[in-house]
C-alpha cells in the first residue's frame, strides 16, 4: 500500500510553517492516541504514521529532501527511514516519548535528556520597598538589606570539600532523569539519587552541606528613578539567589509602594490638594498660598463667589513622569468652610446678612423653586 503524503497525514498545507506543522502534529497525536481509541484497531498504526510524518517535516534538511523527492528520499539508502522503515516495528516507546516532549515539554520546564541540569539557576527574589510621595517625586538612592543565598566561599560554589570534584551520578549517568517502560509508555522522572542534578558529591562541603551556597544578608544600593508609583517593578539582574553548585544567579525584583500623603492625592502624574477657605474669602475672592510637592509654595487667586469643589490648576507642579515627558499638574480644590463657635455679634451680623442676601444665593433659589414646583405637581 502506497504511503500517504506526510502533509496530508498531519492535516497541513505544503507551505505550512514550522509552528503550523507542530500544531498539526499535536492535534493528530491527541486524536490518534491509542489510549483514547481503544475501540479503533487502526489508531496505533495511524499514530505511528503521524509520528513518522512529524519526524521528517520538523527537520529542515529532511523536509527539503521530502519536498523534492517525496518518500523516495528515504528509501534505497537516500538518508535512511525517518521513523523505523517499512515493515519494522521501530521504537514505539520512543514515539510516545516524542509525543510527550511535544505536547508537554513546554509545561515541564525544558528539555528531556541532554545531560540534565548540573547547576541549577538560583531563585528570583522579591523585595517590597515603601517610599514617601516626596521620594517618588524626586527619585533617590536607597540602601536595602536583602536576605538571600550567596556562593559558598569555602568550596567556591562546587559543593565539594577540599577541592574535590562532583562525580557523575551512576543511576542516571549524568542525565538527571531516569526512564521506565510501562506498557506503551516511556515514563520519565527526576533521578532519585542526584535529585536531577546529574552529579553526586561524595565529600560535601562542611560550610554549605554540598549546596554550593550559604544564606546571608546582602546590602545593596538601589537607584529609584523619579516618577515611580505603587506597582512599579525594578529588576536587578544577577542580584537574586546564587545558583546551586555554581549555577547562574537569579534576579532581584523590587516592587515599589508609595505611601499616602497627608496633603496630596495622586492620580498618575497629576496631584490634587484640597484647600479649606473661609466663607468670606470664597465670597469676596482673594489669594491663598498653597504647598507644592517639591517643598516650595504657590499662590492661587480665588475668584469672588467661588463654591466648594471649584478647582484651579498649577501647571507643571505635579509628579515627574517616570519615562520623561515633563511633569503633571497640580489641582487645587476649594472647600468652603462654615464658621463655628460664633459670638453673639457674629450671629447678629450673619442674621442681618441673611435677611439681605435673598438675591445672593442663586443655587438655593433655583433649588427651592424646583422643590415648590414638584410639590405643586404632586397635589395635582
Amino acid at each position: 500500500m502506497a504511503k500517504r503524503d506526510y502533509y496530508e497525514v498531519l492535516g497541513v498545507s505544503k507551505v505550512a510553517s514550522a509552528d503550523e506543522i507542530k500544531k498539526g502534529y499535536r492535534k493528530k497525536a491527541k486524536e490518534l492516541h491509542p489510549d483514547r481509541n481503544a475501540d479503533n484497531p487502526k489508531a496505533e498504526a495511524q499514530f505511528k504514521e503521524a509520528n513518522e510524518a512529524h519526524d521528517v517535516l520538523k527537520d529542515a534538511d529532511k523536509k527539503a529532501a521530502y519536498d523534492r523527492y517525496g518518500h523516495a528520499a528515504f528509501e534505497g539508502g537516500m538518508g535512511g527511514r525517518p521513523g523505523g522503515g517499512a515493515g519494522q516495528q521501530g521504537d514505539f516507546g520512543s514515539a510516545f516519548s516524542d509525543v510527550f516532549d511535544d505536547l508537554f515539554g513546554d509545561f515541564m520546564g525544558g528539555q528531556r535528556g541532554g545531560g540534565g541540569r548540573r547547576a541549577a539557576r538560583g531563585s528570583d527574589l522579591r523585595y517590597n520597598l515603601r517610599i514617601s510621595l516626596e521620594e517618588a517625586y524626586a527619585g533617590m538612592q536607597k540602601t536595602i538589606n536583602v536576605p538571600t543565598s550567596v556562593t559558598c566561599g569555602s568550596c567556591n560554589g562546587s559543593g565539594a570539600e577540599g577541592g574535590s570534584e562532583p562525580t557523575t551520578c551512576p543511576t542516571c549517568s549524568g542525565m538527571g532523569k531516569v526512564r521506565a517502560q510501562q506498557g506503551f509508555f516511556t515514563v520519565e522522572r527526576t533521578c532519585p539519587t542526584c535529585s536531577g542534578m546529574g552529579q553526586i558529591i561524595k565529600n560535601p562541603c562542611s560550610a554549605c552541606g554540598g549546596a554550593g551556597r550559604v544564606e546571608k544578608d546582602r546590602s545593596l544600593s538601589v537607584n529609584i528613578p523619579a516618577g515611580v508609583e505603587t506597582g512599579t517593578r525594578i529588576r536587578l539582574s544577577g542580584e537574586g539567589e546564587a545558583g546551586m553548585r555554581g549555577g547562574p544567579t537569579g534576579d532581584l525584583y523590587i516592587f515599589i509602594e508609595v505611601n499616602e500623603h497627608k496633603l496630596f492625592e495622586r492620580d498618575g502624574t497629576n496631584l490634587f490638594c484640597r484647600v479649606p477657605v473661609s466663607m468670606g474669602s470664597a465670597a469676596l475672592g482673594g489669594s491663598i498660598e498653597v504647598p507644592t510637592i517639591d517643598g516650595g509654595r504657590g499662590r492661587v487667586q480665588i475668584p469672588a463667589g467661588s463654591q466648594s469643589g471649584r478647582q484651579m490648576r498649577l501647571r507643571g507642579k505635579g509628579m515627574t513622569a517616570l519615562r520623561g515627558g515633563g511633569s503633571g499638574d497640580m489641582f487645587i480644590e476649594l472647600a468652603v468652610e462654615t464658621p463655628v463657635k460664633l459670638t453673639s455679634r457674629q450671629k447678629e451680623l450673619l442674621r442681618e446678612f441673611e435677611d439681605l442676601s435673598e438675591e445672593n444665593n442663586p443655587q438655593s433659589s433655583s433649588f427651592f423653586s424646583s422643590v415648590k414646583s414638584f410639590w405643586d405637581g404632586m397635589k395635582g
